[in-house]
């Protein structure tokens, strides 16, 4: 008896092993089993059965090992990997694994054995918090553990998760008032029978009311999209609606971009229901990701937080799928395998029988051309919720105007009027580092990265120059390059740059600065976020990771520095994304009962995307780009695939992307662009050249490319480059 087995390998094809006598009565489709795959032995999953042997079957090799009795992964799950796999052109192993955590991957045992949970002891129970004020760490984590009502105990991943400081851990556990305890996995289904509320639900106003009846009527798979512009309250519609669907018993799986949201969202559910709940992100160690995959398998995790590999994670009893700030660039991966989480999502809702809520305030133009064509239900909240008022905005142009650290003095007044208030200011510069390049004031040379066509970016607080596309670094140099001056400056202005001057402007106040340097270390992000709530901070300066679903109610203010570059992309998405970004950065002001106001400096004040943005608001303005799509025949209203090519000689790289636009269709349904050199054009000394294949029907599409895709693999070109495929590309550069 022969099997074809899938295997995590980039050749897209599955491979054909022998079973010995004993094997074949265990054996079933979705099986993990070890196979010998050249001199190492492989994990991958039996795909089918009774497969005729076209090879000769003495040269055979038989299956070393049978991991489990039962598939891991249900059968709505293994057909939407295979769907994924043919959609996305790659080979069906590479995308069954994605499916599985890493653990598993290596072959570890599925079932769980026990947890491990951290409990107070009976002197940790009757512990005073007051003694640890000077000890904040401890006080959180003991805080923690004394609100848990049942068990005053959490799980090892929920401590990580939450970000708690082990430092904290091991000092309360030197005290005796914390003790680590294995506790024997027996799966607890209680929250089927009857489900605990923490807390009561928020009065809903009138919009939120009609959007959870609304969604609480849908039975079996609808896709909706809830548009609620920023600070509308589309949690407490979530929450509404998970209600509904954890009181049928059922689990809900909720995914959000950035691992930085993970903690305020689970805080937010845990507020709420008194149940299990299993986080999946790439910040997790692989036994920890193991052990939540468990909890959502066996059902007794009623709901599933995570990023966007959390997507494939088994649910024992769906009931909904979630996705926050669906527009969002990080649901698309950009390595490996490249799918959407959003369209991989929407396709297991359909799959399983679930309803799929995509919510945002500024829906990616996929999304909404599907709710303006009704292949999704559309629900729309216009007012914020509570007392929160709308933000006045406004436009400062700063042609000609003297500048201080990239603010004009109209910024720095009203951010003064505003702090003597007592409330927070939020300034968004999303570029991080003291400045974008390395200038010699004398000769005019500006440092740039040996392997890259990019300029370094100076970060003084870590004495270095960098390149932010390949991470090359070097120490600041003392002397040009070019002419051996020293009267070397940074050119341009980042974060650090702003927060410094922030600093003597404002001596009296504290500033805070919140990009990819400052949270590096595990737990700095939610710490920060943490002492922002508290009042810590009264000057906040970050990057796009403040932009996204934070909730800050003494933000006032809100100001954008330097936005200009982001209108004049070689992406024709540049536009979207802008808009998508001064929507939810101007959205964290005002969100409580204060009036909330936006400041937008620009030395484009004419810029029809500005003004249309400021006058009508992003959905009138999301519109008119689906028009403007359309004329120029672009996503989403025709289809593209982007193959990307890499090599040491550019001229590699545009030999293979030329035969590979031979063997693609030309014609008034189906049009081909390039090879032409990536934006960015050298990359960690690598020549990249992309080639366009884009048709007015997906399916033609589809069709085309896997009828090319033998021939391409076949040609003698590829070998002297490294080249990728990537269907519904998110970023061209």
């Amino acid at each position: 008896m022969f099997v074809e087995v899938a295997l995590p390998v980039p050749l897209r094809q599955n491979f054909t092993y022998q079973l010995k006598a004993e094997q074949q009565t265990q054996v079933k489709v979705g099986l993990r089993v070890k196979v010998p795959f050249g001199p190492r032995q492989q994990i991958g999953l039996i795909t089918k059965l009774n497969v005729e042997c076209q090879f000769d079957t003495s040269k055979v090799k038989p299956v070393t090992e049978i991991l489990e009795h039962e598939p891991l992964i249900p059968e709505s799950l293994f057909k939407l990997t295979l769907w994924a796999a043919r959609y996305y052109f790659c080979s069906q192993g590479q995308m069954l694994s994605q499916a599985l955590p890493v653990a598993l991957r290596k072959g570890e045992d599925a079932a769980p054995k026990s947890i491990t949970h951290l409990a107070l002891t009976s002197a940790g129970l009757e512990a005073e918090l007051n003694v640890l004020n000077r000890a904040p760490a401890q006080k959180r984590l003991l805080q923690k553990l004394q609100q848990e009502s049942n068990s005053h105990s959490i799980t090892m991943d929920e401590f990580n998760a939450l970000e708690l400081s082990k430092a904290a851990l091991k000092a309360l556990q030197d005290k005796g008032w914390v003790e680590k305890k294995q506790v024997e996995v027996s799966i607890d289904l209680s929250w089927r029978q009857q489900l605990v509320m923490n807390e009561s639900a928020h009065k809903l106003n009138k919009q939120q009311a009609v959007a959870v009846s609304v969604l609480n009527q849908q039975q079996g798979y609808h896709c909706t999209l809830l548009e609620g512009i920023t600070g509308s309250g589309k949690t407490e519609v979530y929450l509404n609606v998970l209600e509904n669907v954890l009181k049928q018993g059922k689990q809900a799986l909720i995914l959000v971009p950035e691992i930085g949201l993970t903690p305020q969202t689970i805080n937010r559910f845990k507020r709420r229901f008194d149940v299990h709940v299993a986080v999946i992100h790439s910040g997790l160690t692989d036994n920890q990701r193991l052990d939540a995959w468990r909890l959502a398998r066996s059902g007794q995790a009623a709901i599933i937080i995570g990023t966007r590999s959390a997507l494939f994670t088994p649910m024992a009893y769906p009931g909904l799928i979630i996705l926050d700030e669906e527009h969002d660039a990080s649901f698309k991966q950009q390595e490996g395998v490249r799918y959407h989480a959003r369209d991989l999502a929407v396709m297991r809702g359909n799959y399983e029988k679930v309803p799929v809520i995509l919510g945002t305030a500024t829906p990616s133009l996929e999304t909404l051309q599907n709710a303006l064509n009704g292949r999704y239900h559309h629900i729309e909240l216009s007012e914020r919720a509570g007392k929160a008022q709308k933000v006045k905005q406004g436009l400062i142009d700063i042609r000609s105007l003297p500048l201080k650290a990239g603010m004009s003095d109209s910024l720095i007044n009203e951010m003064r009027i505003h702090l003597d208030a007592g409330n927070q200011v939020l300034l968004f510069l999303n570029r991080r580092g003291f400045a974008p390049a390395l200038l010699c004031h004398e000769c005019g040379h500006l440092h740039e990265c040996d392997r890259c066509d990019a300029f370094f970016t100076v970060h003084k607080g870590l004495n270095e120059i960098c390149c932010h596309h390949c991470g090359n670094e070097y120490a600041i140099p003392k002397q040009c390059h070019q002419c051996g001056s020293t009267m070397l400056m940074g050119q341009g202005l980042g974060t650090e740059q702003l927060e410094q001057e922030l600093e003597k402007i404002f001596p009296q106040y504290p500033v805070v600065r919140i990009d990819r340097d400052t949270t590096r270390r595990k737990g700095s992000l939610e710490k920060q976020l943490h002492a922002i709530h508290k009042g810590e901070y009264k000057i906040l300066v970050g990057t796009q990771m403040l932009a996204k679903g934070h909730h800050f109610p003494d933000v006032t203010l809100v100001g954008l520095i330097d936005v200009d570059g982001a209108l004049f992309s070689a992406d024709f998405r540049a536009p979207e994304r802008f808009a998508q970004l001064y929507t939810q950065v101007s959205g964290r002001a005002g969100r409580a009962d204060k009036p909330g106001k936006v400041l937008l400096q620009t030395h484009q004040s004419d810029n029809v995307v500005i003004r249309d943005i400021l006058k009508h608001g992003y959905h009138h303005f999301a519109k008119n780009q689906l028009t403007e799509r359309s004329q120029a025949l672009l996503p989403p209203v025709w289809h593209m695939l982007l193959i990307r090519a890499e090599a040491h000689n550019a001229q590699d790289a545009d030999d293979f992307l030329q035969a590979v636009s031979e063997l693609l269709p030309q014609n008034t349904h189906c049009e081909v662009i390039g090879p032409i050199p990536a934006p960015l054009d050298r990359k960690a000394g690598k020549y990249r050249r992309q080639l366009l294949f884009q048709t007015k029907q997906r399916n033609q599409l589809q069709a085309a490319f896997e009828q090319a895709l033998p021939q391409i693999e076949q040609l003698p070109q590829q070998k002297r480059c490294r080249w990728s495929i990537d269907r519904d590309p998110q970023d061209l550069m």
